[in-house]
């Protein structure tokens, strides 16, 4: 999942790898801690096809190869379906899986390899394990689901703690200055995809920003072409800055090991579309 991260260009009539909107489930944060800003992926329905629209990425690669290169133990910070905690565990890894979401917890649990993998339904400010990671990641930019720098702030204190003592902590966000949303709409974002289970359905988003404060709300329509059925979930994420993620970091007591624009670990720049961080405890 969770991919996500995915690079958002727009979208055919036919099956993609992964979804033009991709967002990680850990963007269900509960309402208790995060105002509500996604509740989509607490929806059972929501869980059961996000693996249709969200096949393995670019960006699966890209952490999965981090993976290979840190110590035994990986957390998955919002796992979502587990697919890449699952994958990563079949190279031998010690992997915990972290979502709040539990509707998404129960697609991975049944998934193959799911007994190699630990599965906690937590979420990042309230996670409270024993163990220290050699690597912790954030997938499918559910960093862009901390709305507020209070929000990343308890967040990312709460990654220092589960560190080990020479471990790193790899997320990704999209740079507003690429202004994504704008392609997100109903006409560019439209997919369909063929299920065992559903049939055919057909999904898109549309997006509106709020350009004082940088969140977007998102809309998400599925609808099952073989029913009628059409079912719709909201959602809001924050786009800001690679010079905002990393006074933020610094706060937090991190410091970047390495910035990159794509997952082919190109430079970042201002016109990149990620911002694709990997960091380390200061």
């Amino acid at each position: 999942m969770p991919s996500s991260a995915w690079l958002p260009v727009p979208r055919r009539r036919t099956r993609r790898r992964c979804s033009a909107v991709r967002q990680a489930a850990f963007i269900g944060f509960d309402a208790t801690t995060m105002s509500g800003a996604n509740q989509v992926f607490e929806d059972d329905g929501a869980a059961a096809i996000y693996d249709a629209f969200n096949q393995w990425s670019a960006g699966d690669d890209f952490y999965r190869a981090l993976a290979r290169q840190s110590g035994g133990r990986v957390l998955d910070l919002g796992c979502g379906t587990g697919m890449l905690a699952c994958r990563i565990a079949s190279d031998g890894r010690d992997v915990t899986g972290v979502d709040p979401a539990e509707a998404m917890l129960r697609v991975a649990r049944a998934r193959p390899g799911a007994d190699e993998v630990t599965w906690v339904n937590s979420n990042g400010q309230r996670l409270d394990l024993t163990q220290r990671f050699d690597l912790i990641y954030m997938t499918g930019h559910a960093f862009q689901a901390l709305l507020t720098d209070e929000d990343v702030l308890a967040v990312l204190s709460n990654v220092v703690r589960h560190l080990a003592a020479d471990g790193r902590f790899a997320f990704e966000t999209r740079n507003p200055a690429a202004q994504a949303w704008r392609r997100w709409t109903p006409a560019r974002t439209r997919t369909v995809v063929e299920t065992a289970e559903h049939g055919r359905i057909e999904q898109c988003f549309d997006a509106v920003a709020d350009d004082r404060t940088g969140v977007v709300a998102i809309t998400q329509h599925d609808h099952y072409l073989d029913t009628g059925v059409r079912r719709a979930g909201h959602s809001r994420i924050r786009f800001i800055s690679q010079d905002h993620v990393s006074d933020l970091l610094t706060r937090a007591g991190l410091a970047a090991v390495a910035w990159y624009g794509d997952w082919d670990r190109g430079p970042f720049t201002a016109a990149s579309r990620e911002i694709i961080a990997v960091t380390r405890g200061a």
